[in-house]
C-alpha cells in the first residue's frame, strides 16, 4: 500500500518561508506524478504544484513565482519550498501521488490516487 507521510508544516509570519517534505513509501517514485494540494478551512481542496514523470512543474497561479516543487528521487521525497507567505495561504498542505503509469496531471484532485495525512501551514499577518 503506497503511503505518504508529510512534514515540514507551521507557523510563520507573512512574507516568510517554509519547506514542506513528503516522503514515499511502495510508489515508482522516480516516475510517477505527485502534487502538493491546500486545504483552508470552509473551502474546497485546490492544487498549490505538481510535478509530472519528466520532472516538469506546473503551479497554481496563486503560487506562481512563490512556491517551487522538486523531488529528491534518491530520498523518494517530494519538496514544496514555499517563499513569500500570505495569511490566505493558511491551510492543511496535502502530498499526492497518481497512479504510477500517468505520465502528466492536471493540478485537480481527480487526477491523484494517494494521499497523505496533511500538514498545517499557518501564516499569520
Amino acid at each position: 500500500q503506497v503511503q505518504l507521510v508529510e512534514s515540514g508544516g507551521g507557523s510563520v509570519q507573512a512574507g516568510g518561508s517554509l519547506r514542506l517534505s513528503c516522503a514515499a513509501s511502495r510508489y515508482s517514485y522516480s516516475s510517477g506524478c505527485m502534487g502538493w494540494f491546500r486545504q483552508a478551512p470552509g473551502k474546497e481542496r485546490e492544487g498549490v504544484a505538481a510535478i509530472d514523470s519528466d520532472g516538469i512543474p506546473t503551479y497554481s497561479d496563486s503560487v506562481k513565482g512563490r512556491f517551487t516543487i522538486s523531488k529528491d528521487n534518491a530520498k523518494a521525497t517530494l519538496y514544496l519550498q514555499m517563499n513569500s507567505l500570505k495569511p490566505e495561504g493558511t491551510a492543511m498542505h496535502y502530498c499526492a501521488a497518481a497512479l504510477e503509469w500517468m505520465t502528466w496531471v492536471r493540478l485537480a484532485s481527480s487526477d491523484f490516487t494517494y494521499w497523505g495525512q496533511g500538514t498545517q501551514v499557518t501564516v499569520s499577518s
